[in-house]
């Protein structure tokens, strides 16, 4: 084969070139580049729900759980979703001025019990030890979130073991997973029972910064073949859970934060964003950034509001 002449050399240097002018950038952009955006996250939350007084009783919400609901990664206490849906801080987005959980009930007070970095196990622990039973005329409103460190501690660094599965097989987890639905049954139980003068509970399921992908490099963590099974095998216990109790309310974190995690710049997913291709996760993969806490909140107001009925 005779070699190329200079012209055509030169020619394909130049095609070359270009191609890589043109992926690099592109590369940088759909697979790399993570902007959280600005301004307000999340669905919109009806005004309508907000008007008027829901109870003059005492209501206590209460939060139990990991990171999500202690509020790590926010950017300030006044911004964990907690805390906005007790009161609008300061500097509280136009559209949600008024729509917050003292502004429908007068009487209401709260505690957070979560404790960042716990676990499902760890979770009925403090609820053992460190939650009182209430008064008979306090209402309790608990927010909840749990599993979701079951799943991703401990990222790989050692070898799956209950409570910290990451890279575990569906078939070794098999029997973490039963025991996570027959932990979630205990704290639930256990909730009613602090609450004599009765109670809701909301109840987040578990987030996906893959977007459903499941392609565990792309958050920077070793791969995990069996992860989507196992984390939706977890959603399913609290869904299920859920499904037999007229009193414990499921909230869609795992929904409203597809199109939000590793992906989502990348137009061709079937999650993909238009209106706010952006981030919503914290330098930390696994807990929301300021915006994300947003979106939680909106997400648990909506969930509350179209269930409260005492």
């Amino acid at each position: 084969m005779s070699p190329l002449s200079p012209v055509r050399s030169r020619r394909w240097l130049l095609i070359f070139g270009v191609c890589i002018v043109i992926a690099v950038p592109a590369y940088i952009e759909f697979f790399l580049r993570r902007p959280v955006g600005e301004g307000p996250a999340g669905p919109k939350v009806s005004a309508t729900r907000f008007e008027h007084v829901w109870s003059e009783r005492p209501v206590l919400l209460l939060g139990m759980g990991d990171s999500v609901t202690r509020g790590l990664g926010a950017k300030s206490s006044s911004h964990t979703y907690f805390a906005r849906l007790q009161d609008n801080p300061a500097d509280e987005y136009a559209d949600m001025q008024g729509k917050c959980l003292s502004a429908v009930l007068p009487n209401l007070t709260a505690e957070n019990f979560a404790v960042s970095g716990s676990t499902s196990i760890e979770h009925l622990q403090t609820l053992q030890s460190q939650i009182p039973t209430y008064d008979d005329d306090v209402f309790g409103l608990v927010v909840l979130t749990t599993g979701g460190n079951d799943l991703i501690h401990s990222y790989g660094r050692r070898p799956p073991v209950e409570g910290a599965m990451y890279g575990a097989t569906l078939e070794q987890a098999e029997p973490w997973i039963e025991n996570f639905a027959a932990r979630l049954e205990t704290i639930l139980d256990e909730l009613h029972s602090r609450f004599p003068g009765g109670c809701e509970i909301y109840i987040g399921d578990i987030y996906d910064p893959t977007d459903g992908v499941g392609d565990a490099p792309s958050i920077f963590l070793p791969d995990w073949p069996d992860g989507l099974q196992i984390h939706a095998r977890y959603n399913d216990v609290i869904h299920d859970a859920a499904s037999r109790r007229g009193t414990v309310h499921v909230v869609g974190l795992h929904e409203i934060f597809l199109g939000h995690g590793s992906h989502c710049r990348q137009f061709w997913r079937s999650h993909y964003d238009a209106t706010d291709p952006h981030y919503w996760f914290y330098d930390n993969i696994e807990d929301p950034n300021d915006r994300g806490y947003d979106a939680i909140r909106r997400v648990f107001l909506n969930r509350i509001s179209e269930t409260w009925n005492r």
